[in-house]
């Protein structure tokens, strides 16, 4: 298999299964070809120099550094405060199907 060819037909057919996809014997085909493409894609971006990049953990430290004074940078994101939960006897007693714990809800994936 060349370079650029990292995924077989066989992966094609195995991602396609996990994805719950039915792909045609066309379609196969135009997905190895796309799969490939972003594998390609994702080794190009490898390649680059990141020890310069100082590691983000959280995307909040750049909202707040979006504002320009610091009474917009406190406005991006709302205080976390503690509220009051629903009582769990009236959301048990408005639901459809329960049993007084967890709400029971129809099968909606076979497989």
């Amino acid at each position: 298999m060349p370079e650029t060819e990292r995924v077989s037909p066989d992966d094609v057919r195995r991602v396609a299964e996990l994805a719950n996809l039915d792909l045609t014997a066309e379609e196969e085909p135009r997905m190895r070809r796309d799969l490939n493409a972003i594998l390609d894609y994702v080794a190009q971006l490898a390649e680059l120099d990141t020890a310069q990049v100082e590691p983000m953990a959280q995307v909040s430290e750049v909202l707040a550094s979006a504002g320009e004074a610091p009474s917009e940078k406190q406005s991006v994101l709302r205080d976390d405060e503690v509220r009051p939960c629903l009582d769990r006897a009236a959301v048990m007693a408005s639901a459809p199907e329960t049993d007084s714990v967890f709400f029971k809800v129809p099968k909606v994936i076979e497989r």
